[in-house]
Parts: C-alpha cells; structure tokens; sequence
C-alpha cells in the first residue's frame, strides 16, 4: 500500500481474462485490515459476477486475507489434507526443512470452499460461491497466481459461465503522437461498427492502436477485424511498425530472423538498455550478438575505435562519434547491423550548444550509416526510454529499406 512491492498480478489476470472473455471491470488495493476486506468483497459483488483476489494467504500474522474470508462466508477452518502433503513434499522432499506447525496451518481451509491445490507453493487457492457471485482467493506470489490461474481457474470460469467472444487486432506505430494519428484516422474510426471499439495506447514514442471486437460469432469477428485492418493500413503505412501485439524490440527480432541477420549495439547515454530489450525474449540470440557499453570516452577509443581527434573536435555527443561507434561496433562484434547512441540523459550535463536530452543515433551496415540527431525534453529515465525505442525504430526502418537478400 505504500509503493514498496508494485502490483503485476492484476495485470496479468486482466489480459488472461480478456482472451476468454471477461472484462476486467475494477482494480482495488486494499491494506492488511479486516474491515477493509470486507467492504471490499461487499462493493465489488455488489457491481461484479466475478471477484478475484490475491495476497494475504501467507503464514505470518500479517497474512489474514484466509480468517477474514472464513468468517465472511461463515465457515470453520479445517485440514485439507492434499494441501497438507503438499505442504510436507515442499518442505521435506525440496527445501530438505524440517515441517514447523505454522507451515501446517497453511493447509487450514474454510470447510465451505472448493480448493484448488496449488503445487507451486505452500498456499492452496479457495473457490467460494456466494448470491451467485464466484469469489476466488489466490497467492500473491506471482508464479504461484499464474500456476493457479491457468490450471484450475480460467478453465473453470468458462465452465461456470456463458462467456461472449472477444477479439483483439492490434497495430503498433512509431514515429507519430496519439492526438496526430487521431486526426489521420478519424473519418475510418468514426466508421466502425458498434461491437469494435478502439483504444489508443501511447508509450515512450510509439502507439498502439488496439482494435476489440465482441460478439457470439468468432468468425464473423475474425473476418470483421480483418477488413478493418485493410481499411487502416494504407492511412497509417508510413508510420505503421507491425500488426501484431509486439513490441519494437520484438518487431525487430522478428524481422531479422526472417531475414536470417544480427545485430550488435554500441551504447553509451543509454548503458546497455538497447541490448536488454534485444535479449528479454527466449530465442534472441539468433539475432543479437552482443554489444558494448562505451559510457567512457577510453572504451570508445579503446575497443570501438573512435579517434581521439573527433571526440576533442566535437565531443561525444556528435554524428561523427556514433559514426565511429557503428563501425567500430560492426568491426568487434561481427554482426550484419549496429546501433550507436551517445547523448546526455540529465538531470545535469548539459551546454548551451548541447542541452540536456541531445541524443545522436546511428544505424547502419557495411555499405551504409544513417544518422539522426533528437532533442528530448523528459527526466532521465524517459530520455534513455526514448532513445532506445527510436534507436530500434531507425534499426528496422533501416533494414526494411534494403532489399531482401535470398538465402
């Protein structure tokens, strides 16, 4: 509650939800306090068929999310037996950890739930029914709710109830704001049938355009949205990065490994972030190679080649720098492509001829550099987000331009 642990699990739950049909209706925190709990289980019900809950399911004092929840529902704790041989496998057979009695009373439930056994951890989920509303009490471990959800609690949700169709098409942009690309699309957005709603999701440079389509006929839907797609594509082409629900740096992986190429970064204002998002996903070293975080004149001298001669001439901060730092990069790396970025982040730094948030990036290969100088106007952590994203968007814009080569 007071910002220390941020809350992941409602967004994950929120996105599972919605691929099977139900909308994520309202989002509450609430403290470790009794008289909180319960007003809260009594709003949402009262608005909600459908009442997730997470935390609280530990065995310290603090965790009272489980006595609260038996009182509500007028139960008495008892031992599940399951959850309890669960509970000795973790401790004995894994952990080899001698059973304490305050691990065994993770295995009490309310006698009047359905549990669901949770093999992820010590705490079993509980599955109440009250008025017709579905109450559901989870972990707040992360991998632990994830466990749950997708082995017991989606599946019986769809099971329980008469759940719509909904469908997502999504199309990432780059290189344009959100009031902009309104203005672009507005005649096509004022056009869409009641049952698609469109939703703008701006974030650090790009935006996603998120169609949603529901109704009862999955293909009915599918068809609809793809004729949608075909209307937009020619008003957002210049702008457009992919249709899919990626991300840049996934887009750009995606797009070398068609084309069977790598890339390598040469990084100094942005400190190997550039190469943290090329490698979040499984599979990324087939198209990145490595990279070199030159946030030091010496390293740039030292292993990417820049000449002294052009850092005292016109600093590090300059076209003739990330020049330097693409060749250098592709020279030690060995890599089809290389991203070079130098500029200054803030707070502090800057100069009358270079304010804080001049970035340079260069892109390039071999045969060809191509270079662009921005100006940012955030803090710190903005300036170095925007900077990677239009570094990577330079990268694919860059490699779309060349032709294909056959393989």
């Amino acid at each position: 509650m007071i910002g220390q642990v941020v809350d992941t699990n409602s967004a994950w739950m929120a996105q599972e939800l919605n691929k099977i049909g139900i909308w994520l209706k309202r989002k509450v925190a609430v403290g470790d306090d009794r008289a909180e709990i319960v007003r809260a289980l009594d709003s949402e019900s009262a608005i909600s068929d459908i009442i997730l809950i997470t935390g609280g399911l530990g065995p310290t004092a603090d965790d009272i999310t489980k006595p609260v929840l038996c009182e509500y529902f007028n139960g008495e704790l008892v031992v599940n037996d399951q959850a309890l041989a669960n509970i000795v496998h973790i401790f004995e057979k894994i952990l080899k950890k001698p059973v304490t009695e305050v691990n065994r009373k993770q295995a009490e439930v309310p006698d009047n739930c359905t549990v669901l056994q949770n093999p992820w951890g010590t705490a079993p989920a509980m599955w109440f029914e009250k008025n017709g509303k579905v109450f559901i009490s989870m972990p707040g471990v992360p991998v632990e709710m994830k466990g749950i959800m997708q082995h017991h609690v989606l599946n019986a949700l769809k099971g329980r109830f008469n759940l719509p169709v909904i469908l997502h098409q999504t199309v990432l942009v780059a290189g344009i704001g959100e009031s902009a690309l309104a203005e672009v699309i507005q005649q096509w957005e004022a056009a869409l049938p009641p049952y698609i709603k469109l939703a703008y999701l701006p974030h650090f440079g790009t935006v996603r355009l998120r169609m949603t389509a529901t109704g009862t006929d999955r293909e009915a839907l599918e068809i609809e949205l793809e004729q949608q797609l075909r209307r937009l594509k020619p008003l957002i082409q210049q702008w457009m990065v992919i249709d899919d629900d990626l991300t840049m740096q996934q887009a750009v992986a995606r797009l070398l490994k068609s084309r069977k190429q790598t890339t390598g970064t040469a990084e100094s204002c942005t400190g190997g972030y550039i190469a943290h998002l090329l490698t979040m996903d499984a599979g990324a070293s087939s198209n990145f190679k490595g990279g070199v975080v030159s946030y030091d004149n010496s390293i740039k001298t030292g292993l990417l080649g820049v000449s002294e001669q052009t850092l005292e001439s016109v600093g590090a901060v300059s076209e003739e720098t990330v020049v330097q730092m693409v060749k250098g990069a592709l020279a030690a790396l060995g890599t089809d492509y290389a991203v070079a970025t130098s500029g200054i982040m803030g707070p502090d730094g800057g100069s009358e001829n270079k304010p804080v948030g001049t970035v340079w990036i260069g892109v390039g290969n071999k045969d060809k550099i191509v270079t662009q100088r921005f100006h940012f106007r955030f803090d710190r952590l903005r300036n170095i987000e925007l900077t990677a994203q239009n570094a990577l968007n330079m990268l694919r814009k860059f490699i779309t331009d060349l032709p294909e080569e056959k393989h």
